[in-house]
């Protein structure tokens, strides 16, 4: 099984990259220092995912965000740029070694005024965050509690609010033979969310796959 996160061919995907707007320069530094410093840098979202999530956001216009899975802030910003005026990201980070890195990025930005970091166990923080309903909520955090989350912010968001959820397709791996526990979790994931009535949903296959979801 390939272990690239892209599902798609790569001359399909390179087109695809030279075919939508181009990477802003400030994304483009944060990919190269996301490759030159961080463990694991293919967890980045990168430049055409990045562009997916921006033009999500500048359709809905938010006025709220949450974010579950911060990494090096390149989702974060691209969230971000769709927000009205005063609106407000809040993301969630685990792993408080990347306070640094983050900051740093976030004031490089036109939108870090808008970003309100926070760090620790994802479970235990959304439930901290003293805030209106939300209109979109992007979950790219730990795979295995992606439905936790799910079931932890649904109350939180809107009717007609967007929730999205990043690797879905698991690298090919949920509709192949694979059976590990991670593909599991993922096509339990994706076998909960398809049943239940009080969404409309679709999986993008955008990288490695973005279930969108909507509630009614």
């Amino acid at each position: 099984m390939n272990n690239k996160l892209e599902i798609l061919p790569d001359d399909l995907q390179t087109y695809l990259d030279t075919h939508c707007e181009p990477e802003p320069e400030v994304l483009k530094y944060i990919n190269r220092e996301t490759h030159l410093r961080v463990l694991k840098p293919n967890m980045l979202t990168g430049h055409y995912q990045g562009r997916v999530l921006s033009m999500v956001s500048k359709m809905i216009r938010p006025r709220r965000i949450l974010e579950i899975g911060t990494f090096t802030g390149y989702a974060t910003i691209c969230l971000a740029e769709g927000l009205v005026e005063d609106g407000i990201i809040h993301t969630i980070e685990a792993n408080l070694e990347m306070e640094e890195m983050l900051r740093k990025h976030f004031s490089l930005t036109d939108v870090g005024k808008k970003i309100n970091l926070h760090f620790g166990p994802a479970a235990q923080v959304i439930g901290t965050i003293d805030e209106e309903k939300y209109d979109l909520v992007f979950i790219d955090a730990d795979k295995k509690n992606n439905f936790l989350y799910f079931e932890l912010i649904f109350d939180k968001v809107r009717s007609g609010g967007l929730i999205i959820i990043d690797n879905v397709l698991w690298k090919g791996k949920v509709y192949g033979a694979e059976n590990d526990a991670d593909t599991q979790s993922f096509r339990q994931l994706n076998d909960q969310i398809a049943a239940d009535p009080r969404v409309e949903k679709l999986i993008l296959p955008v990288r490695d796959g973005l279930l969108v979801i909507q509630k009614k």
